[in-house]
């Protein structure tokens, strides 16, 4: 398979909330390390997980929005009823 640049608007924003994410690792790292209360972790995993998760979805939302289209093309209604169907059911993953 051809690796070829896939820049789209939305890449910024997940750039943002994986760093975002990056920040809540270490931070749980070192809470970890401290002997911080497991509650206060806990909390802190699930704040990189969110993050991760919504960087995830923005992703494939996004990939569907652009390169899927790309790929498709135009298509007559009828066709375009599956296509959108699928696009929306995918931000149910």
């Amino acid at each position: 398979m051809a690796e070829h640049e896939h820049t789209h608007e939305t890449h910024p924003e997940i750039v943002k909330r994986l760093k975002r994410a990056e920040g809540h690792l270490k931070s749980v790292i070192a809470m970890i390390e401290a002997g911080k209360p497991c509650l206060d972790i806990a909390q802190q995993l699930h704040a990189v997980e969110k993050a991760i998760i919504n960087a995830k979805r923005t992703l494939i939302q996004d990939h569907l929005d652009h390169c899927l289209e790309d790929t498709v093309g135009a298509l007559p209604r009828e066709q375009r009823q599956s296509i959108d169907e699928f696009k929306t059911i995918t931000k149910y993953l």
